[in-house]
């Protein structure tokens, strides 16, 4: 059992195909040298998202073994950038789209009599092991939990700026290093048995998740994309108590330790009074000084959900087997 609070650059992951492999040899040269042209992808598979993950993390913390120079590499973020476009095709092709934001926020609010997904399914059948598994594949999530959202605050103004900041000091423990949302994630992790230093886990992890968080670091990066991001924030924020809450009745059953409860405990509360925050002051405030925003906070909201259930749908689908649902 390893706890970490001091986040270091880690080692690079494991390649998962052609051009993950290329790039994670290209990565340990210098700035500067050649990279290989992206060839067709899968826009969700595993090449795809590792390398994407790989060169966003040069913009958290990076790796032991590379140049930081790499981080704002032309030719670097050349390749980032055709990747990016596969992905984003990829979601624009699986959404809707659309402007009816009241329809989509509305929907987020409806709690079904028999909620169905990850946090029912460990509630009602679930076994501590599938638990462990759900932990290890939120950590490459909560490890940042609220980092990418931070990106966003100089591009709003006015009470969405202000707002947004206000749930981001509670994401970030209220002024208290040690009530710091990842660090209540690292304690979680390490109170279950698990490593909990940084990223640990990363090449366990199947593509599902990486796309998530991809997904995050793609729209926290371009401005342009500041309404998708206040989107999948806002959509965080309102789902995730019920979630939340359904995990704490988990472990409980479990008789888990308090360290693991107390983390889902936490977004029960912080996060249902987020949720009237994000919905009225954020979004408000924003789609009142940019209306031309609207399409893209939506688009945000279903992203999130299409990515969300793609990654329940894959761990279900191995669990249902009796099979595990990570890599390794």
């Amino acid at each position: 059992m390893t706890l970490s609070t001091d986040v270091r650059p880690g080692a690079l992951p494991r390649p998962r195909g052609e051009l993950s492999a290329r790039v994670l040899d290209v990565l340990r040269g210098a700035p500067g040298s050649a990279l290989p042209s992206p060839p067709d992808l899968d826009p969700y598979g595993e090449d795809l998202h590792l390398t994407l993950h790989t060169c966003y993390e040069l913009h958290y913390h990076g790796y032991d073994a590379v140049d930081p120079g790499w981080e704002w590499d032309p030719g670097l973020l050349t390749l980032r950038a055709s990747l990016e476009r596969t992905f984003l095709d990829a979601l624009r092709r699986d959404t809707e789209g659309g402007a009816d934001l009241t329809a989509e926020l509305d929907q987020l609010l409806v709690t079904p009599t028999e909620p169905t997904g990850l946090s029912a399914y460990l509630r009602d059948k679930g076994e501590w092991w599938q638990v462990l598994e759900y932990f290890i594949h939120r950590s490459i999530y909560h490890h940042k939990e609220a980092d990418p959202y931070a990106w966003v605050i100089p591009r709003l103004r006015g009470q969405a700026k202000a707002s947004l900041v206000a749930v981001e000091f509670d994401e970030y423990g209220g002024g208290r290093g040690e009530r710091v949302h990842a660090r209540l994630y690292a304690d979680l992790m390490a109170a279950a048995g698990l490593d909990a230093t940084y990223l640990h886990y990363l090449d366990a992890v199947p593509a599902p998740m990486l796309a998530l968080m991809d997904m995050m670091s793609l729209f926290g990066l371009h401005r342009r994309w500041r309404g998708a991001l206040v989107g999948h924030f806002a959509t965080v924020e309102i789902t995730s108590p019920p979630g939340a809450a359904r995990m704490v009745e988990t472990l409980e059953r479990f008789d888990a330790d308090p360290a693991c409860v107390l983390f889902y405990r936490e977004h029960v509360e912080a996060d249902a009074v987020h949720e009237q925050v994000m919905r009225r002051d954020v979004i408000g405030d924003l789609l009142a000084r940019e209306p031309e925003l609207t399409e893209s906070v939506v688009f945000g909201i279903q992203v999130t959900n299409l990515l969300e259930d793609r990654f329940a749908d894959h761990v279900l689908s191995r669990w249902h087997h009796d099979q595990s649902s990570l890599r390794t």
